[in-house]
């Protein structure tokens, strides 16, 4: 936790980070900025709909506003875990769009299928429905051409693909079974949450939430095929959900258990190094975002969104907390980093907030998403 000494370290070494993410952030996304010139700036948000998945996609206006821009079938079906009621997947990453490649990726949790779409602006085309490699996919993870997929329920599996031309193959070899409990219940908090490629894409890293409390660490090799068996980072009770990124071996985790972050430092053999952790003030903290020195952890059942100081040491401080609509799930930042779009799976709503100083959001306004209630899934072009 933060002594006095820690804290002033905190707002010391954010300070300046904070200038940047008013700024957008423009700065760290020179290269990005290019690639996205003269393309519409949209989000994408998925419906996990059980009589038809569909992604809605927003324009996002210059002042951040989100005007609907048309709706797309997944060509799968979307899925409900047992005992969720404003968060059907209950994972983090269930929509991934890749920027550099103008690529979206949805699971159909419901078919056991991920989709893969080509975006172009605020159009998509569906290029693919391939099988997940398992059954109820939640979660995707993207680096260069590598796709790995995470299958929640039969004890959770991760599947590997290559992706070619806009297609996904798979990769021989490369699903790995988690090894969880697949009888436990209720469902929606004993399966896996997220999984997520380390910024270098060296590791996969998994959690596991209620089942095991662990977040599990694969070594990925040059071929992209996953380690046998995982490093298993134990968190007794603390329900470890969502994983985010600032800094290559630094990671941010959403711990459903205390209702906190807490950062940790990845290392060279897999184990995480327990760094700070602090608590949201929220209740059923489970999504995370990064955005410059900023996290946003979403509370669904108290329906706020909290911003949450990371220093470069890793040192957290929570800064503000914001009410949303009802049912808080997944978020999304705009490429520049001035605006957030939070998930509230109740009516099926995303919040529009402008991002200020340390993280302090204002809210700009929100929309409706059609066939969306207890949708998860959101991502930003």
């Amino acid at each position: 936790m933060l002594t006095p000494r820690r804290l002033s370290a905190v707002v010391a070494a954010t300070a300046a980070a904070s200038l940047a993410l008013t700024a957008g952030s423009a700065a760290a996304r020179p290269l990005l900025a290019r690639h996205q010139h003269n393309r519409p700036a949209a989000v994408f948000v998925q419906t996990d709909n059980t009589a038809g998945n569909a992604i809605a996609v927003y324009d996002r206006s210059a002042d951040g506003t989100l005007s609907a821009a048309g709706t797309y079938p997944t060509g799968g079906y979307g899925g409900v875990l047992a005992g969720s009621v404003v968060d059907h997947l209950a994972s983090q990453n269930s929509l991934v769009y890749d920027r550099y490649k103008a690529e979206l990726f949805a699971v159909n949790a419901g078919s056991d299928t991920v989709s893969a779409l080509a975006v172009d602006g605020d159009h998509l085309r569906l290029r693919q429905v391939i099988g997940s490699g398992g059954s109820f996919p939640v979660s995707i993870a993207v680096h260069g051409d590598l796709v790995y997929v995470l299958d929640a329920l039969d004890g959770g599996t991760i599947q590997g693909y290559r992706l070619r031309g806009g297609s996904l193959a798979p990769i021989p070899g490369s699903s790995r079974s988690l090894g969880l409990d697949p009888d436990a219940t209720p469902q929606y908090t004993t399966t896996p949450g997220d999984v997520a490629f380390t910024p270098d894409g060296r590791a996969l890293i998994v959690t596991t939430k209620a089942n095991t409390n662990a977040i599990d660490v694969f070594a990925v090799d040059s071929s992209g095929l996953p380690s046998p068996e995982p490093v298993v980072n134990s968190e007794p009770g603390d329900v470890p959900f969502a994983v985010a990124f600032e800094r290559g071996d630094q990671v941010a985790v959403a711990e459903a258990g205390p209702n906190a972050v807490a950062t940790f430092e990845l290392q060279g053999n897999g184990t995480l190094q327990p760094l700070d952790s602090v608590a949201t003030g929220g209740a059923a903290t489970c999504w995370l975002v990064a955005d410059g020195p900023v996290l946003f952890a979403g509370n669904a059942a108290s329906a706020t969104e909290s911003s949450v100081l990371d220093s470069p040491s890793g040192d957290l401080q929570l800064a503000a907390t914001t009410d949303t609509d009802a049912g808080t799930v997944d978020a999304t930042t705009s490429s520049h980093g001035r605006y957030l779009y939070v998930q509230a799976g109740a009516a099926g709503i995303v919040d529009e907030f402008r991002v200020g100083p340390a993280g302090a959001l204002a809210e700009i306004g929100s929309v409706t998403v059609p066939n969306a209630v207890g949708g998860e899934g959101i991502a930003s072009s």
